[in-house]
């Protein structure tokens, strides 16, 4: 089962790959918190039908959480501006290896000290080696 939401996520990350790159030509034409608007309204549209079809109807509403759990309504439409600045001038590859980096780096963080309710997983050597080939990468290719 853990092989499959691997996958899984493989394809999500290959998914923002495609998101970065229509996000910075449509930000260059219609502006880029337009551009990010158009991702998010067509984003909350899909999931809202979703929502209708696929939601459990007895789940609790998401209002009684903590309102820290919410803050990723912040967090993605700041990572989605970014890519639709970023794109364009740093391309594509370039993007998504910087975000990787920025990622993978503050995971081992949470992962160490189990923030934000996640289960504790400390770092390691294998984890600290895998950083430094991401930035490795990065630096390759900035250089390129």
């Amino acid at each position: 089962m853990q092989l499959i939401f691997i996958f899984l996520v493989i394809a999500g990350g290959m998914g923002l790959s495609v998101e970065a790159g229509l996000l910075g030509p449509l930000g260059q034409q219609v502006g880029d918190l337009w551009a990010t608007f158009s991702i998010f309204g067509v984003g909350a549209a899909l999931t809202f039908l979703l929502m209708l079809f696929f939601s459990p109807r007895t789940s609790p509403s998401f209002f009684a959480q903590p309102g820290w759990q919410l803050l990723g309504g912040i967090l993605g439409p700041g990572y989605v501006v970014i890519l639709t600045l970023a794109t364009p001038v740093t391309g594509i590859a370039m993007t998504m290896i910087g975000i990787l980096a920025g990622q993978v780096f503050k995971s081992l963080v949470i992962d160490h000290f189990g923030l934000l309710g996640t289960p504790h997983r400390r770092i390691d050597g294998k984890r600290v080696i895998a950083l430094v080939f991401i930035i490795i990468a990065l630096a390759l290719v900035a250089k390129g």
